[in-house]
């Protein structure tokens, strides 16, 4: 954050904001793997809210240590600041490292390397106090645990509103079944939430120094790890809608999503971070939400075995008493061991299998469709079983490390008939078609096509590895069916069931990729 120091009094009414600079934010993050390649640190933390203060203190205080910070060689952005500014500020693009003893010059060389500013700026002490001095003078003295852990706590009174109750029940019967599943298709795929975004990221530098693998538009985005056959996966997810309608369950479903992308790229999922957005808290209804959706990470991330690394909490997020849908915003990263095993989601050859592994369930509840065709936001979200989302990541992950898959792409919003969309769409070099089959039994046709149900993965691969991918899906337990095959520039869909079959989609690739593609382009106005 920039100096609160102004020339005037008119300007104190215009606080400025500090912006990051995505170009400098990367050069720091190469500088940063570099030197954990090589061994040089023991201890890294980021600089968030309240900067210098809360990193010194935090990664003193977990290790039980002091820290002594001289403040008269912190690399500044503009003169004249004071301890106290030094110590709050919240400029972006920097980290704390604590290096090994005896390696300052090696750490020092390779920041430079980056281009990056670069100062000694303190000790670790065995006191365990946090010690600031400038220009010689201890200038703070406190203990590090004092801030780091032993603050007050609040225990703000919570409980559900009572609305609540309301907005789950949904009676279905009242919903007509889909018409013009074709229009409904088109309609899902120039929404806001699933069109492409690329009208946006292209306006920035996403290739920094050609580490990108996979760019945007998959299910998580890749970088190597310059030096080693290692990547790393990147994804940023969470249904505020769903969180809406049960916190809890919303919470889940964005850990599991978040995994099922990294997953679908072949990564393991290995930590985590959270952007924590909420309405106001002294609201026993929305500390309710808050509560709910921490419970409901903690279990998910439990489950999974992935670590909650870091966060903050964004609260107050209102505007005349109405606040924001809770929306915990998850952003999580996964270790690809072998780069020449990353997968993307795009179809890749004709004639290709195209698989489902996982079972829909009637998931209309807080979906997409919903939304988009009938103007609600309604009902439970769907059903998420932990055990089978496991058991699903660790089926696919077995597929793509054994080289049997072409593809492999997450079901999520606008269901299944989106997400086979976004596979025909989705190719480095070019669109391919599909004719799928599709089974309806007892479900509704719009829930077969547009339901949400959680732990499903469409796949693809070629026709010899049928049988083994087959037999890979019942070893973990994943149900499984061969659901058609890659041909042609269309997308047809059939759904049948005891009596008859139906043809449902029938779109040209071309047309599903104008509308998915140009859509923010046509909304904002600029196409």
């Amino acid at each position: 954050m920039a100096s609160d120091s102004f020339d005037d009094e008119s300007e104190q009414k215009r606080p400025t904001v500090q912006v990051g600079d995505p170009f400098t934010e990367k050069l720091l993050l190469e500088a940063c793997l570099e030197l954990m390649e090589r061994d040089l640190l023991v201890g890294i933390q980021d600089m968030g809210a309240a900067g210098l203060t809360s990193s010194s203190c935090e990664m003193a205080s977990r290790a039980g240590n002091g820290i002594e910070l001289d403040l008269t060689v912190v690399p500044r952005r503009e003169p004249g600041m004071t301890p106290y500014e030094i110590m709050l500020s919240e400029s972006q693009e920097r980290m704390l490292m604590v290096a090994k003893a005896g390696k300052e010059d090696e750490c020092l060389a390779v920041c430079r390397k980056w281009d990056l500013d670069v100062a000694v700026v303190g000790k670790v002490t065995a006191d365990g106090m946090l010690r600031v001095r400038d220009q010689g003078e201890v200038v703070a003295e406190i203990p590090a645990k004092a801030l780091a852990d032993d603050g007050p706590r609040y225990e703000r009174p919570y409980q559900p509103p009572s609305y609540q109750d309301m907005l789950t029940n949904l009676n279905y019967d009242a919903i007509p079944d889909v018409k013009d599943a074709n229009a409904a298709l088109l309609a899902l795929l120039e929404s806001p939430t699933i069109a492409s975004k690329r009208w946006v990221y292209e306006q920035y530098d996403h290739m920094v120094r050609t580490n990108t693998m996979v760019r945007p538009g998959s299910d998580a985005a890749v970088v190597r790890i310059k030096g080693t056959n290692k990547a790393v996966a990147m994804t940023v997810d969470c249904n505020s809608r769903y969180c809406l309608l049960h916190p809890y369950e919303g919470a889940r479903l964005a850990v599991a999503e978040a995994a099922r992308n990294l997953v679908c790229s072949g990564a393991v999922p290995i930590g985590l971070t959270d952007c924590l957005n909420f309405g106001n808290p002294e609201r026993s209804d929305i500390m309710w939400q808050f509560v709910m959706a921490i419970e409901g990470m903690k279990d998910a991330c439990e489950h999974f075995q992935i670590p909650i690394v870091s966060g903050n909490v964004s609260f107050y997020n209102e505007t005349n008493g109405l606040s924001i849908y809770p929306t915990p915003m998850l952003g999580m990263v996964g270790l690809i061991e072998h780069s020449e095993r990353t997968m993307t989601q795009g179809f890749k050859a004709e004639g290709d299998d195209v698989f489902l592994l996982g079972s829909p369930r009637e998931d209309l509840g807080g979906g997409e469709y919903l939304k988009v065709i009938h103007a609600r936001e309604q009902g439970s979200p769907p059903y998420l079983s932990l055990e089978k989302e496991k058991a699903l990541h660790e089926c696919v992950l077995s597929l793509i490390h054994d080289g049997l898959l072409q593809s492999a792409h997450d079901c999520s919003e606008g269901g299944l008939a989106v997400t086979l969309a976004e596979c025909c769409m989705s190719g480095t070099e070019q669109t391919f078609g599909a004719v799928i089959r599709l089974t309806r039994g007892r479900l509704r046709k719009d829930a077969v096509l547009f339901g949400e149900s959680q732990s499903r993965v469409v796949i693809s691969a070629m026709p010899a590895h049928r049988q083994a991918i087959l037999d890979r899906a019942t070893r973990y337990g994943v149900p499984v069916e061969v659901m058609g095959a890659i041909s042609g520039t269309r997308l047809m869909v059939y759904i049948g069931d005891e009596h008859s079959t139906e043809k449902v989609i029938d779109q040209p690739v071309a047309m599903l990729h104008d509308r998915w593609a140009l859509s923010l382009e046509r909304t904002l106005g600029e196409a």
